[in-house]
Parts: C-alpha cells; sequence; structure tokens
C-alpha cells in the first residue's frame, strides 16, 4: 500500500539533556534516511521534570515522563515521541504504538562516586543515593550496611549533589553518562548478577500514531536484535502489571545464538528477593518470559505487588 509522502516530522521530547540527546539521535537518523526530510523537535516540560522533592514510586511513576508527549501527538503538535524504553509502561494510549526500538546502549547500572573506586569499598555506612527502588532493592540485598537515600533530578543535578558531598556515591545508568560523554565519571558498570538493569534500559523507542503510515515509514529504524531482547523483557512487566514502583528487573541478551534471560522482584529493602534465570532459542523467547513471570508469581510476586501498593496508600 502506498502512503503520503512524509515530508516533515516533529519530534517530542522532555527537555533535559538526555531526553534532548536521544530526539537528535533520532532526529540524525531520519535525516541521514531522507536528506530532503524536514525534522523539528518540540521539547515538553512534563510533570516528572517538575516534580522534583518525591520519589516517582509516590507520584505515579515514570509514566509522568511520557503523558504530555502522548498529548502532544494527539492534538497535532507533534508526530512522534521518543523515549527511554525503560520509562515505557505496558500499554499504549487509544490511538498509539512502538513503531520502533533503536539499538541498545550499556544496559547496565553505573556506580559514580568521587572517593571510591569500587562499590565493595564503599564503608559501613555510607551514603548512596538512587531514585530507583529497583537499585535500591539489590544494592540493600548485597548491602544492607548501606544507607540508601533517594535522589531525583537530571543526570547532571544528581551529578552536582554528589560533587558537593551529599552523597558517597550514587548509582546511575551507564548508556546516560555515555550518550551525554559523561563515561568518565563512570567508576565501573555493575555486574548484573548484583544490579540487574530495568527493563529496557539503555534503549530508545519511537512511538507514534497507530497508523499505517507512520508505522511503516519509522519501522525501517528498529534494530531487530534489541527489539527482540526488550520486547522479551516487557512480557514480565505486562505479567505483573510492573511500573516504577515496583522493584522489578529483567535483562535479555543473545549469547552464541542463545537468549540469556534474567528476572528478579523483590520489597525496596532488599530482605526479599526472588529471581530467576533460564536461557533458549530466540524463537523462544517469549515463552521463556511466560515461564519466568509463572515462577516469579508462583514464589510470591503478586504478594510482594499487594505489599507494595499497601505501603504506597
Amino acid at each position: 500500500m502506498s502512503h503520503t509522502p512524509i515530508k516533515h516530522i516533529r519530534i517530542a521530547t522532555r527537555k533535559s539533556k538526555l531526553a534532548l540527546w536521544q530526539a537528535e539521535h533520532v532526529a540524525a537518523k531520519l535525516r541521514a534516511n531522507d536528506p530532503e526530510l524536514e525534522v523539528s523537535l518540540v521539547p515538553i516540560v512534563t510533570q516528572g521534570d517538575k516534580i522534583l522533592d518525591t520519589p516517582l514510586a509516590r507520584i505515579g511513576g515514570k509514566g509522568l515522563f511520557i503523558k504530555e508527549l502522548e498529548i502532544a501527538m494527539a492534538n497535532d503538535e507533534a508526530d512522534i515521541a521518543v523515549h527511554s524504553m525503560k520509562d515505557v509502561g505496558v500499554t499504549f494510549p487509544e490511538g498509539f504504538t512502538l513503531a520502533a526500538i533503536l539499538s541498545r546502549e550499556t544496559p547496565f547500572d553505573a556506580f559514580v562516586s568521587n572517593d571510591y573506586a569500587q562499590f565493595t569499598d564503599l564503608p559501613q555506612g555510607a551514603k548512596v543515593g538512587t531514585c530507583s527502588l529497583r537499585r535500591r532493592m539489590q544494592i540493600a540485598a548485597a548491602r544492607p550496611d548501606l544507607e540508601l537515600l533517594d535522589l531525583r533530578g537530571n543526570v547532571q543535578t544528581r551529578l552536582s549533589k554528589l560533587d558537593r558531598g551529599d552523597f558517597d556515591a550514587i548509582v546511575l545508568a551507564s548508556a546516560g553518562l555515555i550518550r551525554l560523554e559523561l563515561e568518565n565519571r563512570i567508576r565501573h558498570h555493575f555486574e548484573p548478577t548484583l544490579s540487574l538493569p530495568a527493563i529496557g534500559q539503555g534503549a530508545v523507542g519511537i512511538e507514534c500514531r497507530n497508523e499505517p503510515r507512520w508505522i511503516d515509514y519509522l519501522s525501517a529504524f528498529n534494530d531487530a536484535e534489541t527489539a527482540h531482547c526488550v520486547r522479551t523483557e516487557r512480557i514480565i512487566n505486562e505479567r505483573l502489571q510492573g511500573s516504577c514502583q515496583v522493584p522489578i528487573a529483567a535483562y535479555a541478551r543473545l549469547l552464541d545464538g542463545q537468549l540469556l534471560f534474567d528476572a528478579r522482584i523483590g520489597m525496596p529493602d532488599g530482605r526479599e528477593m526472588i529471581e530467576y534465570h533460564t536461557s533458549g532459542s530466540m524463537e523462544d523467547s517469549e515463552a521463556m518470559a511466560h515461564r519466568a513471570a509463572d515462577y516469579l508469581i508462583e514464589q510470591g510476586a503478586l504478594d510482594i505487588l499487594a505489599r507494595l501498593q499497601e505501603d504506597a496508600h
């Protein structure tokens, strides 16, 4: 089927430096594919960017970073939106869909400190900053002696809080630091055995109207391997109805033709954590993810979710 040619694409994006980098990254790919194409950014300050003094889990989760971008598309102020896949919820509003997932950057968490070269070097009672319940769960499980403190704001804000001495170390996504050319701040990447990444971490997605014209155009930018792995991870969120309020981690990767898959869920204090590991063929990845979800549920994941919801209220 032929579609009306696309001559101009407006990209809805958050205003943070990292979000703008991601939007410009997509814009560059669009222009490289069609030098005649006009591409413009539509920067938007979202609710998630405005409310910086409250943990995300208490104010509605990472969906706060996305809603206004979808409103801009619905109001015909933008044609597509660019997201960090770890911020993208299980379902999309009616009329919208995910058209492409770009090649993944390093998905791991980064240990950032001015005084300590390794996570294991942190002294007892050291102050560690993170806004992620997932990171909090895993760090607390490994080092219950540490003082884990909330850390909100964009990457630069978080680094400035470390630099002024509020924390002994902070934990950030490695991908964001690399993309902002701040890789020198990374002391080391956490091994997934210690801190399993967030679902979709390191990947950038393109959302658009659920129309064949847009889906066909944007699907050319989809990275098949990344998309396969991220979609496998997202099945865990779908089955458990996970969100920012829930310490869930899942990580799929291809190695020597095999898909390796890990998932974790637990309480933020790290005293309860359910883990699952499996491997198999790419063709079996969806079934693997469902088996992982079944195992987590059998071991008490829904009870953990219920308790977390009670705590939230």
